[in-house]
């Protein structure tokens, strides 16, 4: 198990990004948050399966179609033990 730390940025906000990515992240499995930023940037923190939050990762390029993503940020950050994902408002 890892867990990922990571800030989208680009029009990432009003387009469905956290729901999006919640989605995602239930299909793949992995547990976590998403939160917009006051800066309109998104945050997330992803927890699973190595293979799982490449994957998200590699989702978290693009995002939800009207999404535009300039730039993706992540570190590694101890692994909690959660075993969910929210949609922080």
């Amino acid at each position: 198990m890892i867990r990922k730390h990571v800030i989208v940025t680009g029009r990432v906000q009003g387009v469905g990004f956290r729901y999006s990515a919640r989605g995602k992240a239930g299909q793949w499995g992995l547990a976590g948050y998403v939160r917009n930023l006051d800066d309109g940037s998104v945050e997330v923190e992803i927890e699973g399966r190595e293979a799982s939050v490449a994957r998200m990762l590699a989702w978290l390029h693009t995002g939800p179609d009207s999404a535009v993503v300039d730039r993706v940020q992540d570190v590694d950050v101890p692994v909690t033990g959660e075993n969910r994902f929210s949609v922080i408002h």
